[in-house]
């Protein structure tokens, strides 16, 4: 792999906020996540879990509910009373509707996908009719006093503890009748809808029982704890050769260190998240019939984008939050020492800049420019441009006025290798191209959607040189842009897995694309095919262990001084390829030890390959060359943030 001096980042102070809500779609085996901040996520189920699209979160969208509905249809509710819904191609906000019955609790959508509950503080039930374009008030549902049917009511005893409030949480309607109801005192209780009666009653824990879901064949279920514990119910035969059947409670997981808020069923996972930020996918291994992907625990902590952006010529670092940037500056040494040593700094960290955002719009995406003088983020409704001056140890901070509207809600920013240029890609499916001057800017072009459609452009690849440009959508196509005469290139060939991460190698301007399904494209712009060196690593295939990972490559970089190497990094491992070595087969070591130094040439040759990697760095938010012998790697520890959450409930334990 060759020696570098790395700096070792781990003061970028990122937690990501709690999940409140999840939703599946099982049409599209995509499942919707929605956090605290109001921030809302799509998870593609069938492309390795991969993060395809977000809506950035709003302070005063507070999502208590979220649900799929009419097929593709999205919609949440919260405590500002509004309904949403969200356009799954433009990535932004369709509308919000007013409810007019206060805060919004909780929302359904009817099992035909035609019409759309939503249950409110002022004890009202709304009934809505989805139109093609929008959702129309239909009846309201009042406050019940005396017609009801039946009035189940739960026992008030509340952990040991009677005469206190006892909160129903969460209920499931199943199509035979079956009322299931989970509740504060840590129970979950079967109900005859036909009588009113209980029928069966569980004790699952000593705290709230907080979520319930029903699988689509109303055999499975699964419900979250404010332990962190998610138990799993099934209904089974009462004998092998008996009709009837019963629900029992299998294995309960702790895979969660504080509350689980919501839960979701898939055909073959149970998903879970809450207070700890983690979305937990744990497969029912009974259900998976290929051992692949979908038979592997998954624990997904971090957005499968960028949050950090680097001036490799000045040595900083911005840093993204929902709702301020960080600019720092990295330490140095003048010490030296062997492989592995850690040398002590002579001059630490500097913290530069705190940009707070203007507006209660959380940041979408930002970037500093490689020279370190412009500053660019976006929210959903601005979009800001600053002027950097350095003076010493004090900065002058001059933004940009007057930024064109068409530029907000951008999904990526990007800067030339020599800071001339700005380019940013459009929830519309464009790509702006900006001239930076001293202290303003000149709008030179818009590269438009091709084919009429209207397609987000999330990633975004410019080549050192400044003549070529390469956008990704939200599927699978990548488009290259001529940037000198400013016109559509070509089309790289379309994949049926998301593109994930992309780059332009210098000098031979070859493309290099990774996918979710932890494939690796090769693609000579020039030439408008795809090289040699990928053809053949098509024809034999990755190593099988390359493609079991579970979190996909977010950032792909080249060594200015080795053209044959290919620099790039997931969540948890840091990777060269060697494109002038052998490819690994399934029999040999991925994961190789560096050899022995008393080994002959002969016998390094004979077990060296093209991958070289290492699992030093973790979880790794961002990892670059700053220069030929230098790394920079930012991790962000997990007992970093569950130390800055809440307190869990604190469990007994034996002999304490």
């Amino acid at each position: 792999m060759g020696e570098f001096k790395v700096h070792r980042v781990r003061f970028f102070n990122y937690v990501p906020s709690g999940i409140r809500c999840v939703a599946y779609n099982n049409q599209s085996n995509r499942l919707a996540v929605s956090r605290t901040d109001g921030t809302v996520e799509i998870y593609n189920l069938s492309a390795n879990y991969f993060q395809e699209k977000f809506f950035p979160g709003h302070e005063s969208r507070a999502t208590e509910a979220l649900c799929w509905a009419n097929g593709q249809r999205l919609f949440s509710a919260g405590l500002n009373g509004e309904i949403i819904e969200y356009d799954l191609q433009a990535l932004n906000i369709k509308y919000a509707m007013d409810a007019f019955g206060g805060p919004i609790w909780s929302m359904a959508a009817s099992p035909n996908g035609s019409q759309l509950l939503v249950g409110c503080e002022d004890g009202s039930v709304k009934l809505f009719q989805i139109t093609p374009d929008k959702i129309q008030f239909e009846r309201n549902f009042d406050r019940q006093k005396r017609s009801a049917i039946h009035k189940m009511l739960v026992d008030r005893q509340y952990m040991g503890v009677s005469k206190r409030k006892c909160i129903i949480w969460g209920v499931a309607f199943l199509s035979d009748g079956t009322v299931i109801s989970v509740d504060s005192a840590g129970k979950v209780q079967f109900w005859d809808s036909a009588t009113g009666t209980l029928v069966k009653n569980h004790l699952i824990a000593n705290a709230d029982v907080q979520s319930i879901a029903i699988s689509d064949q109303e055999d499975s279920f699964v419900v979250g704890t404010a332990e962190g514990t998610v138990f799993h119910f099934q209904l089974v035969s009462v004998t092998s050769n008996s009709s009837e059947k019963q629900w029992v409670r299998t294995k309960p997981f702790q895979h969660h260190t504080h509350d689980v808020r919501a839960v979701a069923h898939s055909p073959i996972a149970l998903i879970s998240g809450g207070t700890d930020t983690h979305l937990v996918i744990r497969p029912l291994m009974e259900k998976v019939e290929v051992k692949n992907y979908d038979a592997a625990l998954r624990k997904i902590t971090f957005p499968h984008r960028r949050l950090v952006s680097c001036a490799k010529k000045k040595q900083l670092l911005l840093f993204q939050f929902a709702h301020h940037l960080e600019l720092w500056r990295l330490g140095s040494t003048v010490a030296t020492g062997k492989n592995g040593d850690t040398l002590p700094l002579s001059k630490n960290a500097d913290h530069l800049l705190h940009l707070k955002t203007k507006g209660p719009e959380n940041i979408i995406c930002s970037c500093i420019s490689p020279c370190g003088s412009w500053i660019a983020y976006s929210t959903a409704a601005r979009f800001f441009l600053y002027r950097l001056n350095y003076e010493h140890d004090n900065i002058n901070l001059q933004r940009v006025s007057k930024m064109p509207a068409f530029l907000r809600s951008a999904l990526q920013i990007l800067f030339s290798e020599d800071s001339t240029k700005l380019f940013v890609a459009s929830n519309q499916g464009s790509v702006h191209v900006i001239r930076l001057l001293e202290g303003s800017f000149k709008h030179l072009h818009t590269f438009q959607p091709q084919s009429g459609t209207v397609e987000s452009m999330c990633l975004l690849a410019v080549s050192p040189d400044g003549n070529w440009l390469a956008a990704s959508g939200t599927s699978a196509g990548v488009h290259v842009y001529n940037v000198k005469q400013l016109k559509l290139h070509c089309t790289v060939p379309a994949y049926n897995f998301p593109v994930t991460a992309l780059a332009i190698a210098p000098n031979i301007n070859n493309l290099v694309i990774a996918h979710s399904d932890q494939q690796v494209f090769e693609y000579s712009i020039p030439d408008k095919q795809y090289t040699q060196w990928s053809r053949t690593i098509q024809k034999q295939g990755f190593h099988h262990l390359w493609l079991q990972r579970d979190t996909p490559i977010t950032h792909i970089s080249f060594h200015p001084k080795r053209p044959m190497h290919i620099l790039l990094h997931d969540a948890y491992m840091f990777c060269i390829i060697d494109k002038s070595l052998p490819l690994p087969n399934d029999k040999t070591l991925l994961y190789n030890p560096l050899p022995p130094t008393n080994e002959s040439d002969i016998i390094r040759r004979r077990t060296a390959h093209a991958f070289k990697i290492s699992k030093k760095y973790k979880p790794l938010l961002f990892m670059d060359l700053l220069d030929e012998r230098t790394l920079v790697a930012v991790e962000r520890p997990l007992d970093d943030i569950i130390a800055q959450l809440p307190p869990p409930i604190k469990k007994k334990k034996f002999g304490t």
